[in-house]
């Protein structure tokens, strides 16, 4: 009996170990979720404290007068805008980091010196839980390694720079003042251009031969007179003399 019970007493003892451990375990991951949790819901304010940072910087550059920088100073132009009489307020206060828990901020400021605030960052360095699916608000925010890399910036697509003038609408073909359509002439695709045949050199021609040069007739002789008969010597005289 002695024995059976210090069994049971053993085996109970094991099982409140258990117990514990199991409860120990249970309370460790419900602490875990709910950090978790906490540490979610401060990034999600975070984020809508930096689309009120944005709105900021869009209202101070929508208020600047013509030819003055639209970049404020730094932050607490924004809380007071000197540049117009009265008070003009594009923010209502500086928040507190909801990571951090202090009203301390990270500025980018334009270009390297510090002539205008351009962007507002938080100063944790924690990897934050939300990497994807932000809202259209915040572009940029993607696969960011540090909740600091989360910039909030002006969201005006023309900040700091000239609007283009607009063009005068144009009236619609059929209204007065409208040029008529022009009416679109199908354009036949060119004809292949064969390669021209090579062809073979035309034989010159022979030249005419030039007929032969006439000799001129000669002219027509003149007949020769006929010779006078030779004078017959009277030999009879000739002989007288010789007798004699």
């Amino acid at each position: 009996m002695v024995n059976r019970a210090r069994r049971q007493a053993g085996f109970t003892y094991l099982g409140l170990i258990i117990f514990v451990a199991i409860i120990g375990m249970v309370g460790a991951a419900t602490l875990k979720i709910g950090a978790l949790l906490q540490r979610a819901a401060a990034e999600e304010e975070l984020l809508e404290i930096g689309a009120a940072f944005s709105a900021a910087l869009d209202s101070y550059a929508a208020a600047t007068p013509p030819g003055a920088s639209p970049y404020p100073p730094s932050l607490k132009e924004l809380l007071k805008d000197p540049r117009v009489p009265g008070v003009r307020r594009h923010l209502r206060k500086i928040f507190v980091d909801p990571v951090t828990g202090k009203a301390e901020w990270g500025v980018v400021f334009l270009g390297e010196g510090t002539s205008g605030v351009v962007a507002v960052h938080s100063l944790s360095n924690a990897p934050p839980l939300k990497i994807a699916n932000f809202d259209s608000r915040f572009a940029g925010l993607d696969n960011a390694d540090t909740l600091s890399a989360w910039r909030f910036k002006a969201r005006a697509p023309s900040l700091g720079q000239q609007q283009q003038p607009q063009q005068a609408p144009q009236p619609q073909p059929g209204q007065p003042g409208a040029t008529p359509a022009p009416v679109p002439v199908p354009i036949a695709p060119p004809a292949p251009t064969a390669e021209p045949e090579h062809k073979p050199d035309p034989e010159p021609e022979p030249e005419p031969a030039e007929p032969p040069e006439q000799e001129p007739a000669a002219a027509p002789q003149e007949e020769a007179p006929a010779p006078e008969p030779a004078p017959v010597e009277d030999t009879r005289e000739s002989a007288q003399g010789e007798n004699v």
